[in-house]
């Protein structure tokens, strides 16, 4: 009778140490939303850093705004969570409001993406958002016909992170992300392939440093130089660059590429339809949100795309070559 107790005593004690241990793991599923993760990861820019970011943002715009611009800044995250969206959601408005350029509207709900609701808009800005899941079809939809029929698209860092499930919102981005040997706390080269182009004006003729990660775009769905205008690359005859492609520890995001000479473009624009696209991979280190260039690099892309600055936007492989302008051979 003791050993039958016993037993089922253990039995009990096992099934009840089993539904806690489920109850455990449904309560950790059901903590990670996106509502929780967000709350968790994005901090807002604090008062030193509001300071540095003001300091950064362009005194006015290179080009006067045609009409009162209004821009949607769009910053759900269904993958990974850029602790840095926070800071440029802060930084963009506030550019906006202190040029003139544009006002801004935050948003992280899929329902602002209807047909009705985007025609108050000239442009999207994608903010770092990645692996997004549109709940309605329409909802890429009205994304599509918004580009296409004149506004703008821009996208910030994992951006290009971001529409693996939408082959037309890849193909509209301009590529998709496939790894990041050139991680966020190295300092690295950067060329200007294009170093008199109308965006490029904020860095004046010259390669740069700058510490930021830096993505690379699967070989099957980045667009290319047929159809983008790469403006800004990675400078690969800096070899603390180039020996990322070689790097062991990094096989697992180079297996993709055949080896050799490999180009890795950062910032590009393009047409599309009868709107334009600019795509910008800077902005995965807040620290960026600080940096004048780069700053206005944003503001440009943003005129751009806007339809007040006007840039060729002619692809790279139908434009007139030119001379790239390398980074300085030390860093800063």
């Amino acid at each position: 009778m003791k050993k039958i107790t016993h037993f089922f005593a253990l039995t009990v004690a096992c099934a009840l140490a089993l539904s806690f241990s489920a109850s455990l793991q449904a309560q950790n599923k059901k903590a990670k939303t996106w509502e929780t993760e967000k709350a968790a990861k994005l901090k807002p820019a604090t008062a030193e850093e509001k300071e540095k970011i003001s300091a950064a943002i362009p005194a006015k715009t290179t080009a006067q705004p045609k009409k009162g611009r209004k821009l949607l800044i769009f910053y759900r995250c269904e993958g990974y969570i850029h602790t840095a969206i926070s800071i440029a959601n802060h930084a963009l408005p506030e550019m906006g409001k202190k040029t003139g350029a544009y006002t801004a509207d935050v948003s992280d709900d899929y329902a602002v993406f209807t047909k009705d609701n985007l025609a108050q808009y000239d442009a999207i800005l994608f903010n770092s958002t990645t692996h997004l899941k549109f709940p309605k079809p329409e909802q890429r939809a009205a994304i599509l016909d918004f580009v296409k029929g004149g506004k703008g698209i821009v996208g910030i860092h994992a951006a290009g992170d971001c529409f693996h499930a939408w082959p037309e919102g890849a193909a509209l981005m301009g590529g998709l992300f496939s790894g990041h040997p050139w991680t966020a706390g190295g300092t690295w080269a950067f060329r200007l392939d294009e170093p008199k182009h109308v965006l490029n004006q904020a860095f004046a003729g010259k390669g740069f440093w700058h510490q930021d990660e830096i993505y690379q775009y699967q070989p099957t769905t980045f667009a290319g130089p047929e159809n983008l205008r790469i403006i800004v690359s990675l400078d690969m005859t800096k070899k603390d660059v180039s020996d990322k492609l070689s790097d062991p520890k990094f096989d697992n995001h180079n297996k993709a590429f055949k080896p050799g000479k490999r180009e890795v473009p950062v910032t590009w624009l393009r047409e599309y339809g009868k709107g334009r696209l600019f795509y910008t991979n800077l902005g995965h280190n807040k620290q960026t949100y600080w940096v004048a260039n780069v700053m206005q690099h944003y503001l440009d892309g943003l005129q751009y795309a806007f339809g007040d600055l006007e840039a060729d936007a002619t692809p790279t492989a139908k434009a007139k070559k030119v001379k790239a302008a390398l980074a300085p051979e030390k860093k800063p």
